[in-house]
C-alpha cells in the first residue's frame, strides 16, 4: 500500500488544530471515513505521528476494533439474520464499548483500547489491548462508515446487488442494519469534533483495494489464519456496498474535510468547509 501523501496529513492536522481551539473537552475526536482499502489506517497513523512531533498526545482507534466477537455475531446470525455472521455492517460493532472508551478518555485516565484480529475474525484478548497513557489530547477514530447517516425506509425497498436479492429478498437484514445505523451509531458519531472523508472515485475500485488489503493481511498472518480469495472478497464487500454508495453520494457536502482520491489512492483534490 502506498504511503500517505503529505498534503493529506497537513490537511487533517489543520482540522485537529481547529478542533483543539474550539472544544473544551479532551481528547478532541477526528473521525476518518473511507471505503475499504482507501488508506484510513495509514492516514490516521501518520497524523498521530505528526501530532506527537508537535507535542500532542494522541491515539488511534478503529471502528473495526469494536467488532462484536465471533460468538456474538453467530448469535446475531441465529437470532436476527444469517447475514449478520459477517462482520462490518452497523449492528456488528459494540457501540456501548466505543462510548465507554470515549468517556474514559475524556475522564483523563489510562485507557485500554480494544483490538480485533481480522485473520482470526475475533477480538483480541483484553489482556493484550494497548494502553493509552493519561492525558490523551487527540483521538483519530477511523472507520468505513464513520459518520454515515441511515437511509429513508422507502430507499431500502429494492436490492442493489445479488447478495441483497438472493439472501435478503424480503429486506429484513438491510432494514435492521439501517435501524442500527440510525440509533446507537448516531450517538457514537455525535462525539466527533471533525469528520474527514477519504472519497473513493467510485465503489467499483473497492474490490481491488480490498484485495490489496487482503494481500497485506496474508503477508502478516500466520499459516493458521484464513485469508479471503477473490470470490470471498466480492461477497464480503457486497455487505458494505449499499452504505458505501450512500456515503460517496451525500457525505462530501457535509464533511469538514474531503480528500478526493484517484484509483491509486492519490489525492486529486482536498476541500475543507
Amino acid at each position: 500500500m502506498s504511503k500517505v501523501d503529505a498534503r493529506e496529513v497537513e490537511a487533517v492536522v489543520r482540522q485537529v488544530h481547529g478542533a483543539l481551539a474550539a472544544a473544551r473537552h479532551r481528547p478532541v475526536v477526528t473521525g476518518i471515513c473511507g471505503a475499504q482499502g482507501s488508506g484510513k489506517s495509514t492516514l490516521a497513523q501518520a497524523v498521530q505521528e505528526r501530532c506527537s512531533a508537535e507535542g500532542l498526545a494522541g491515539a488511534v482507534l478503529s471502528l473495526d476494533d469494536l467488532y462484536l466477537t465471533h460468538a456474538e455475531r453467530q448469535d446475531l446470525a441465529r437470532d436476527v439474520h444469517p447475514l449478520l455472521a459477517t462482520r462490518g455492517v452497523p449492528g456488528t460493532h459494540d457501540i456501548a464499548l466505543g462510548l465507554e472508551i470515549l468517556d474514559q478518555l475524556e475522564a483523563g485516565g489510562p485507557v485500554a483500547l480494544p483490538r480485533f484480529d481480522k485473520a482470526r475474525d475475533d477480538r483480541v484478548a483484553e489482556r493484550d489491548w494497548p494502553i493509552v497513557a493519561p492525558g490523551c489530547q487527540v483521538l483519530l477514530f477511523e472507520g468505513w462508515c464513520m459518520g454515515a447517516f441511515p437511509q429513508r425506509a422507502r430507499d431500502l425497498a429494492d436490492p442493489i446487488n445479488a447478495l441483497e436479492a438472493d439472501e435478503d429478498a424480503d429486506g429484513r437484514w438491510r432494514r435492521w442494519v439501517n435501524d442500527m445505523l440510525g440509533d446507537s451509531y448516531q450517538r457514537l458519531f455525535a462525539r466527533l469534533d471533525r469528520l474527514v472523508m477519504l472519497a473513493a472515485p467510485g465503489f467499483e475500485v473497492v474490490h481491488r483495494w480490498r484485495s490489496e488489503q487482503e494481500g497485506d493481511l496474508a503477508a502478516r498472518a500466520g499459516p493458521e489464519a484464513h485469508v479471503m480469495d477473490e470470490g470471498e472478497i466480492a461477497r464480503f464487500i457486497a455487505h458494505y456496498e449499499r452504505i458505501t454508495r450512500v456515503i460517496l453520494a451525500e457525505m462530501p457536502a457535509r464533511a469538514d474535510l474531503v480528500i478526493h482520491l484517484d484509483e491509486a489512492r492519490q489525492p486529486l483534490e482536498i476541500t475543507a468547509r
